[in-house]
């Protein structure tokens, strides 16, 4: 996945507030956690265990990397019809970000994220159940 937001040229950042790291963070912490649990997927059976730290065993369990898979794929689906819902579950999932926190980094209301993150969620579950009656 090829990086959708890049600030720096030459190794400095020039963030314009809390706000825009926060969104950035989210966006890598989702990046590193897709990109392991592909790489944990795409291992075969039975092959040689990979040496992990304690840290990277809690993030991500075998049993959850294809479910965090079809969720980064959902995600990918859900931005091409609503970007901001895509973002609002980005934010709060990945980043950890509070409601108003991701309200600051939207620029919207936290009503509207309240919206947009329940609406999102419904559809993500549809959608990942393999239900959809579109």
């Amino acid at each position: 996945m090829k990086p959708t937001c890049v600030w720096w040229t030459s190794g400095k950042v020039n963030w314009q507030n809390r706000a825009q790291f926060m969104g950035v963070c989210a966006q890598l912490m989702r990046r590193i956690l897709v990109d392991f649990a592909r790489r944990r997927r795409s291992q075969k059976r039975g092959g040689e265990n990979e040496k992990l730290s304690l840290e990277e065993g809690l993030m991500v369990s075998k049993e959850r990397t294809g479910e965090l898979v079809a969720l980064d794929d959902a995600l990918t689906a859900l931005a091409a019809m609503d970007a901001r819902r895509s973002r609002v579950v980005e934010l709060r999932f990945f980043g950890g970000l509070s409601v108003e926190e991701t309200a600051e980094v939207l620029k919207v209301s936290p009503d509207t994220v309240m919206h947009d993150w329940k609406l999102a969620k419904a559809w993500l579950a549809r959608e990942m159940s393999g239900k959809n009656d579109s």
